[in-house]
């Protein structure tokens, strides 16, 4: 007995370099901004991260997501020892479906995805958190992620900045890029802005960098076990964060969860905020954080940008037959 199977068509694949063409940073953010407020109105689903263990090499992420048509599936790697392979650090590919078949319609690199939507959710945390009169940036960690930060920052009208990396060339490429400037990591804290971008492994921000009116965005802590920033320091701003259940078990906030310091009732949901349906940073004074644990709504809004692109033929793919 013979049984007949309808082939998929040709699915577009976008590499690296396409998608970063496909979605420029100011498309990134609006894109993002949008997907939280529609994850918020409950439009958007996204089940929970599953994180898949390598010892002691790192971990797999699986990253589900659905909205305005589109399923999205991410399969994203850390491996922070891959850098000394001379390979990067994260790694991944996503399948993106049409939500209405579970036909897949495209493939797009993980990396761009993720480098963009990191950049992007900083750059809408900072407009809706930091001081009206926030300007200059400190990106701690100028690696991809860091860089796009950076880049995210002045397509929202921020900068100058200072640029720190343990890895001075790469400071001094993404300072030299931007027309920004390289400094210490106290010169970087000192700004309007700070961005930590770091792999999350030892404390950038304590209790004794904080200063009156500064907007903290912490991008790096991604994962248990996690943090760029002090319990105290954390204990001590105004909080925020993409989403509770995700950073309260793996992000910024979990340590200060964990010794009883930070309790549900004390941080507010970014897209809560954006709605309107909670404040912002209560005072000029005031010192605010989110945590950005990176959330699959955000990578679906940007890989539906870069969907549509292709569709309106402003990048080419190439394609593959499953």
């Amino acid at each position: 007995m013979s049984v007949s199977c309808a082939v998929v068509p040709e699915l577009p694949v976008l590499d690296h370099d396409t998608v970063l063409q496909a979605v420029p940073p100011a498309t990134a953010i609006e894109c993002v901004r949008q997907g939280l407020l529609r994850f918020h109105a409950g439009e958007w689903a996204m089940p929970a991260k599953v994180y898949l263990q390598s010892p002691p090499f790192g971990d797999f992420r699986a990253m589900p997501a659905r909205g305005d048509g589109l399923a999205l599936l991410k399969w994203i790697t850390s491996f922070p020892g891959n850098p000394q392979r001379g390979l990067p650090t994260v790694n991944g590919v996503i399948c993106l479906s049409d939500a209405e078949t579970g036909q897949p319609v495209m493939l797009l690199d993980a990396r761009s995805v993720t480098a963009l939507r990191t950049g992007a959710v900083a750059a809408v945390a900072a407009s809706a958190l930091a001081r009206s009169d926030a300007r200059t940036v400190g990106i701690v960690g100028c690696g991809l992620h860091g860089a796009w930060t950076a880049r995210c920052m002045v397509a929202a009208g921020y900068g100058l900045g200072v640029c720190h990396d343990p890895q001075a060339d790469a400071a001094a490429a993404l300072a030299g890029e931007l027309d920004w400037r390289t400094g210490t990591p106290a010169e970087a804290l000192a700004c309007d802005v700070v961005c930590c971008v770091t792999p999350g492994n030892s404390v950038v921000v304590d209790i004794g960098s904080l200063h009156a009116g500064l907007h903290l965005n912490m991008l790096g802590a991604d994962g248990p076990g996690k943090a760029e920033a002090s319990i105290g320091a954390v204990a001590s701003c105004v909080l925020f964060c993409d989403e509770w259940e995700q950073a309260s078990h793996g992000g910024e906030l979990t340590g200060a969860i964990e010794a009883g310091l930070v309790a549900r009732s004390d941080v507010t949901e970014l897209g809560a905020v954006l709605a309107g349906d909670a404040p912002g940073r209560p005072g000029a004074e005031s010192v605010t954080l989110f945590d950005s644990t990176g959330l699959a709504i955000q990578d679906l809004a940007v890989a539906a940008a870069a969907f549509a692109a292709w569709e309106d033929n402003r990048v080419q793919a190439q394609t593959v037959r499953l």
